[in-house]
């Protein structure tokens, strides 16, 4: 399924190179709304992600590089994507 937390969590891992990948869902805090997923999907997420191809990126590059890679899961119903996105050695406070 495009948009599930764990086919989130493997193609940021494959796309970006990720050395690690945490994916929150956070759908049930938007339940009603009109974005509200069909059960087994998810409409709101929490990502952290950790790629060597963020090295000496800006936080905008960094983020277009994870909504590029998730371009399919938006298409299938993913509404909102809060990113936290890290190179590594960077501190993950």
């Amino acid at each position: 399924m495009k948009n599930s937390v764990e086919w989130v969590r493997s193609v940021l891992t494959e796309r970006l190179s990720a050395v690690s990948v945490e994916v929150v869902d956070e759908s049930a805090a938007h339940a009603g709304h009109r974005e509200a997923p069909r059960p087994g999907e998810v409409s709101h997420l929490s990502v952290t992600v950790v790629s060597p191809l963020f090295t000496g990126r800006t936080l905008l590059e960094r983020h277009r590089l994870v909504q590029e890679a998730l371009g399919e899961a938006f298409a299938a119903g993913l509404h909102a994507l809060r990113l936290r996105t890290l190179a590594p050695g960077e501190p993950n406070d």
